[in-house]
């Protein structure tokens, strides 16, 4: 199973080490994690994305909260979150037909067009993992040159 863990922090130096190395330590690969200070300087959110069956994601959140510089952690259902990720593709272009039909994949994606270049295009695109994945499999034709990806950001969705 797929979990979206969030993790309110002490913003010291070291805490991003301590946590992938619990991670690493438990045998557990992170798929992404984001980090950021929050509204309080003294405090850093992080959003971490892994795989595992539920025991492993019960454990995993119970020694995350263990931690002495750790403050919350959630494990959030991704069906009531809010979480995207940022991500930029360049892809190559052979002609001008291949960038039209990009330019139109970019839009049906809700996706912005920057840096066209005679042989290469540069597409940033804010969406979930899943739409990110079924946007690359589509441009994967035309040969993608280079992948920058920031992890997923996600928020919990208010009850009320």
């Amino acid at each position: 199973m797929w979990a979206i863990l969030s993790l309110l922090v002490e913003n010291k130096p070291g805490i991003l080490f301590k946590v992938t190395h619990l991670f690493r330590s438990r045998n557990f690969n992170i798929d992404s994690i984001s980090v950021g200070v929050t509204e309080n300087p003294d405090y850093s959110k992080m959003t971490i994305t892994t795989l595992g069956d539920k025991r492993q994601i019960d454990q995993i959140v119970k020694q995350l909260d263990k931690m002495i510089d750790t403050v919350k952690v959630e494990h959030l259902d991704e069906h009531k979150t809010v979480y995207r990720e940022l991500s930029l593709f360049k892809i190559r272009l052979s002609n001008a037909n291949d960038s039209m039909e990009i330019n139109k994949l970019a839009n049906a994606y809700g996706a912005k067009v920057h840096d066209v270049k005679k042989d290469s295009i540069m597409i940033e695109l804010t969406a979930a993992p899943a739409q990110i994945k079924a946007f690359k499999e589509l441009v994967r034709p035309f040969g993608i040159l280079d992948i920058a990806r920031t992890g997923v950001a996600a928020l919990q969705r208010s009850k009320a």
